[in-house]
């Protein structure tokens, strides 16, 4: 049985048209309402003044065009008649002797309603108050209009959806580029979803800055924004628009199309989560705060709507998801995004020291990916500090799992940065740790990986103490989640410099550091002994898999303890993470998403597997969190519990597993 996923399909159309030709116009938006319509469209929005074009001029003041406009729109209306689709639309209309720049909205044959445009643009190029007046008077007297005998809703109008729980409103162009648009206002009136019918030509430049207020707009409402704009079959008497069209979510572009100025109508389609819409006002209390300081609800009028359709699980769908939600996506930013994530760590360890006064960083270096990436952070927090490089204590500590390979890249990073140098071996006193509990050395449990685990930790801290030192933390969010550290042995630290960073993301910060700190042109020269060889050893630490050495190697002398063969592949766990911590997801829409994202890649079984694993181990690995050190935040997810994630440790994953359970 096909299941709602909370996914509204949105369209953004730009229609090939005549100017004033009222008849091809029609024909072509009715041919595109019924694509949208075949294509399971929710609701689709069309440009400003579509019916008869934006750039009619003096023409908007003939009787002749106006009255076909009108019947323009009664013949859309009914085209929609059995349809599911909710149609926006640019139009104009007459209220006592004034002309009113309007969208209406149409859904089963029916005008639910019409909004005016509240801002005339009258300057540069645009000259709109010439033909229409403000909509910011009228709608003060009255709530409704008379469109060839029918009362129509007119003014602020709140479309609900009661059925599926969401509730849209509409802006138009102008509106949006005020300091405090109608958009904002219906939002925190509870729009979900703002759509926007505009006509706004192009210029250099401009494209950015639109996007750019799109993006903007629909973070500070946390809210969908659907935006499209009249194509280049407008005049082009002094002015050339593009048909650019753009749907956004929560600040981040879901789709833009990308033939802006074809001469072919397009639609730009889309899904809008609601749930994460309203995740994220529940999420931020101020949201609710703000609408009581500034929102007037008696200025608004509710219309009910039919239900809308939304999107089903059988469908196909038109959002990606993300598959590394903690990569930067936009690569011309990951130079500067990567250098301000490494520039957050490195200031917070060099602030520590700072209040602090500790005159040493101990640090223990297994050859991993973690401890690397922490080594790196302290190196530049000591360079920043004006620190002796000697005062940084790196100590390696060879157990009964340490493979040749990490321990020589263990050796050379602490050489190339000029580290001090420890190796002390713990095999020794877990033995005779073993002997005291009466734990068999040939039983490799837990308390047999603990036992080193817990080891190492007291040998640094106590090199600490000697030193007027500090321990480093090397453990990172996705270990964190999962709870994949000893309690009280490499959970514990002085300060954890990659508390907020996922492996994932660590990974990436570690490639970018090869790529841009010790080769190209923004190379820090001095960083190292020797950059060439640094970048090679920072490159087969990335080559090795990831594991805690724990368990003593195979016949070959090669790790035989890989992480991700224990706890699950971390790029399905990051994912996880994300998805629930950031946007709160439930199970059965996360399993959804993890199939899309890593189609072709991993089954449904194991995605499910995993999926169980993650909800368990995150559930029952609260207590770790609650205790963890201080570290910095770096990105939107965080799970420290002194900031933004407090949970319970006792409490139960029963209905999240359920849910799991009947996939």
């Amino acid at each position: 049985m096909a299941t709602d996923l909370g996914l509204i399909r949105v369209g953004a159309a730009v229609p090939v048209l005549e100017v004033a030709d009222t008849k091809f116009n029609t024909d072509e938006i009715i041919r595109m309402i019924k694509e949208a319509e075949d294509n399971h469209t929710g609701i689709v929005v069309f440009p400003e003044l579509c019916i008869t074009g934006y750039s009619c001029a003096d023409l908007f003041f003939q009787h002749q065009l106006y009255n076909r406009q009108i019947k323009s729109l009664f013949r859309i209306a009914e085209t929609t008649k059995g349809m599911k689709i909710v149609v926006v639309l640019g139009v104009y209309v007459q209220v006592n002797s004034n002309l009113y720049n309007c969208a209406a909205i149409v859904q089963n044959g029916k005008i639910r309603g019409v909004v005016p445009k509240m801002f005339m643009p009258n300057s540069e190029e645009f000259y709109e108050a010439r033909w229409f007046a403000s909509g910011i008077d009228i709608i003060k007297n009255i709530d409704s209009i008379n469109i060839k005998g029918l009362d129509v809703p007119f003014g602020r109008i709140l479309f609900d959806d009661v059925d599926n729980g969401f509730t849209f409103g509409v802006e138009i162009c102008e509106d949006l580029w005020l300091p405090i648009s109608p958009g904002s206002q219906l939002a925190l009136e509870g729009a979900h979803m703002i759509f926007n019918c505009s006509a706004s030509n192009d210029t250099v430049g401009k494209p950015d800055y639109r996007r750019s207020m799109i993006h903007v707009e629909s973070t500070r409402s946390s809210c969908g924004y659907v935006y499209t704009s009249a194509g280049v079959t407008e005049s082009t008497t002094d002015m050339v628009f593009s048909g650019h069209s753009i749907i956004a979510e929560n600040g981040v572009i879901l789709a833009e199309n990308e033939d802006r100025f074809s001469m072919k109508s397009k639609i730009t389609y889309s899904e809008i989560d609601i749930d994460r819409i309203k995740y994220q006002r529940r999420h931020n209390h101020n949201y609710t705060e703000c609408a009581r300081a500034y929102s007037n609800s008696s200025e608004f009028i509710h219309v009910r709507l039919e239900p809308v359709r939304a999107l089903r699980d059988d469908e196909p769908i038109n959002r990606k998801f993300v598959r590394l939600p903690f990569i930067p996506q936009d690569h011309s930013e990951t130079n500067d995004r990567c250098q301000e994530i490494f520039n957050i760590q490195c200031t917070a360890l060099a602030r520590r020291f700072i209040h602090t006064n500790a005159k040493s960083a101990v640090l223990g270096l297994s050859g991993g990916l973690d401890s690397t990436l922490a080594l790196l952070v302290t190196a530049r927090a000591f360079a920043l500090l004006g620190k002796d490089p000697k005062d940084i204590i790196a100590v390696t500590m060879p157990g009964f799992g340490t493979t040749g390979h990490t321990y020589q890249n263990a050796l050379d990073l602490m050489e190339l940065l000029g580290t001090t140098v420890r190796e002390i071996s713990i095999k020794d006193s877990v033995l005779q740790h073993f002997k005291d509990i009466g734990q068999d050395e040939n039983t490799h449990d837990v308390t047999y990986e603990n036992s080193q685990a817990r080891e190492r930790t007291q040998i640094l801290m106590d090199i600490a103490n000697m030193e007027n030192g500090i321990v480093i933390g090397t453990g990172d969010l996705s270990e964190e989640a999962l709870g994949w550290c000893t309690f009280n042995g490499d959970h514990m630290s002085m300060y954890n410099v990659n508390a907020g960073i996922p492996k994932t993301l660590l990974r990436f910060i570690i490639e970018w550091f090869v790529s841009h700190k010790l080769r190209g042109e923004d190379a820090d020269r001095k960083f190292s002994i020797d950059n060439q060889k640094l970048a090679d050893t920072l490159q087969a630490i990335l080559d090795t898999p990831i594991s805690p050495e724990l368990l003593p190697p195979d016949a070959a002398g090669e790790i035989a303890q890989k992480t991700e063969d224990s706890i699950g592949p971390y790029e399905l766990h990051d994912f996880f993470i994300y998805y629930t911590i950031r946007w709160g997801m439930t199970p059965y829409k996360l399993y959804y998403a993890a199939r899309h994202a890593f189609e072709g890649d991993y089954s449904d079984e194991t995605i499910k597997k995993w999926l169980k694993n993650f909800y368990h181990r995150f559930f029952s690995q609260q207590f770790k969190r609650n205790c963890a050190p201080d570290g910095p935040k770096v990105g939107t997810v965080s799970l420290s519990a002194r900031g933004d994630w407090k949970m319970p440790s006792d409490a139960d994953a029963n209905i999240w597993l359920d849910e799991i359970d009947k996939l």
